[in-house]
């Protein structure tokens, strides 16, 4: 007699979190490896992820939209919206509130992050995605300006290839989704390192993080870094700043920093945030 042994029902077990805070420089490859843009599709689920696009900080929203559609559909995505958001009662919208509570990614493009800002902060839409990014729900992605919104201060803009001074940077409030951040991007493209310093001695408690185009820095639930990318990532820590003549000086005159704390990291390379130290 033939016996058939019969293998024991076993519970589904559910894939493990993935999610991710993707902050990204600029001018990512969206022709040819694609790599950071592949990053973000495989963290927020691959084929069977559900993408929000958010074109708003962009005075294009239809064209840039359209050409991230074409290249998350291009790898597979099937569930996919634009979220088109041009005024802020948009952010109460039904459709739109329905698909942020149900997404797996999404993307914020670039553009003007003053703009971005003006629409998003305090609204019912980003308040329930600032939640799901923190409990893990869900992974944010935002590029040039939507990589300058990811702090609490943010640099709104300014000018490049000065000493540093308090004239060179303009600061505004951002999203917070990484608060303790102050972030800037094309960062060694745009000679932005004296900016971001600038920024740093107006806000001595926070950490400067400076990304250069096609590169980013994926930030992990345990606040580590790992960047990803043909650039850099520049770590500037504060933390042991002994000197600081930012209170003492006029807005255009230079200032005076001390024991500053500096990161360079490539592809790679990890950093904590919260111990402020490079991970081997």
């Amino acid at each position: 007699m033939l016996h058939i042994e019969t293998q024991p029902t076993q519970t589904p077990v559910s894939p493990p979190t993935t999610s991710a805070i993707l902050v990204i420089g600029g001018a990512e490859d969206k022709v040819h490896g694609r790599e950071i843009l592949r990053t973000f599709w495989r963290r927020a689920g691959g084929n069977a992820a559900r993408i929000a696009i958010v074109p708003s900080a962009s005075r294009e929203p239809t064209i840039i939209g359209e050409r991230y559609r074409s290249i998350f559909t291009n790898m597979g995505v099937r569930q996919l919206e634009v979220l088109d958001i041009r005024d802020r009662d948009q952010c109460e919208d039904d459709r739109y509130m329905k698909f942020v509570e149900t997404c797996t990614g999404t993307f914020l493009t670039g553009g003007d992050q003053l703009r971005l800002c003006a629409l998003l902060a305090d609204t019912p839409l980003m308040e329930r995605l600032r939640l799901r990014v923190q409990r893990g729900e869900v992974t944010l992605a935002g590029t040039s300006a939507g990589a300058a919104v990811m702090g609490h201060h943010m640099i709104a803009g300014g000018s490049s290839g000065e000493s540093p001074n308090r004239a060179l940077v303009d600061m505004a409030t951002g999203l917070g989704i990484i608060p303790e951040a102050i972030v800037d991007q094309h960062f060694h493209n745009r000679n932005r390192f004296a900016r971001l310093l600038s920024a740093l001695s107006m806000h001595p408690d926070r950490i400067g993080i400076g990304i250069d185009e096609d590169t980013c820095a994926v930030v992990e639930h345990d606040s580590s870094i790992e960047v990803v990318g043909r650039g850099t990532v520049t770590i500037v820590d504060p933390a042991k700043l002994s000197g600081n003549n930012c209170d003492r000086v006029g807005t255009s005159d230079p200032l005076s920093l001390h024991d500053l704390r500096l990161h360079v990291l490539c592809h790679g390379n990890r950093y904590h945030l919260r111990t402020r130290q490079p991970l081997s």
